[in-house]
């Protein structure tokens, strides 16, 4: 069973499901998908909503290995994507060598406003939590205590880990910033990420890509007719 956790946020409910469908529609093996919903996770989680915070979901994403039970893999995504692709293929790139793995972006966000008016942030490793490949049993550190505790740059940093060898890299192609990164034919991509804000949002509706959400979401609420 490939175990998969998005993060919720009832802004963005319309993002979670056209998200879940996309990965269900092309997964070639048994997924489970998870919503990590703040009202599901009660007492697991307790800590305050910083100012920064721009989604129920910026802290939360890091007890997923706990969820778990701190055994197997487990994928993390935040909502904001489209999946393009098998989610077998990024599954069975695990490494045991690694305690999680990323996409190593460089990103240096210009805007200082993204969706909803929420603040934009700029820090070492942004958005490499955005998708997390986990080997749970190496991320014990991740208990709830620590996680409703530890900064916000000490959790998004990977500062748990001790020692950033401990990370390995990803595709690229499995964490596509949309209108950041240089377009490319769908076809080079397996995860679209409209981080600024996706086609969910009117005011964000002709952004990048915003055709393949849009056909995603029309096949996700309409029956085909034969």
């Amino acid at each position: 069973m490939i175990r998969v956790f998005i993060g919720y946020d009832p802004h963005e409910a319309a993002a979670f499901n056209v998200l879940a469908h996309s990965i269900n529609t092309r997964a070639s093996r048994p997924v489970s998908i998870t919503p990590l919903m703040l009202s599901q996770l009660g007492s697991l989680m307790w800590r305050e909503r910083h100012p920064l915070q721009s989604t129920d979901f910026s802290f939360s994403r890091f007890l997923t290995p706990y969820l778990c039970g701190f055994e197997g893999k487990a994928i993390f995504l935040d909502c904001d994507m489209l999946v393009l692709d098998d989610i077998a293929k990024l599954w069975d790139l695990a490494d045991d060598r690694y305690a999680v793995q990323v996409i190593k972006h460089h990103h240096v966000p210009q805007e200082d406003i993204k969706f909803l008016n929420q603040p934009q942030t700029r820090y070492e490793k942004k958005n490499w939590s955005s998708v997390m490949l986990f080997n749970n049993a190496r991320c014990t550190a991740l208990t709830p205590e620590y996680v409703n505790t530890a900064t916000g740059m000490a959790l998004h940093q990977f500062h748990w880990l001790g020692d950033d060898a401990l990370i390995g890299e990803l595709p690229h192609r499995w964490n596509h910033l949309v209108d950041y990164d240089p377009p490319v034919p769908a076809n080079e991509i397996s995860n679209l990420h409209y981080t600024i804000g996706g086609p969910y949002f009117e005011k964000y509706i002709d952004c990048g890509y915003a055709d393949l959400w849009l056909q995603e979401r029309d096949r996700m609420l309409y029956a085909t007719q034969k």
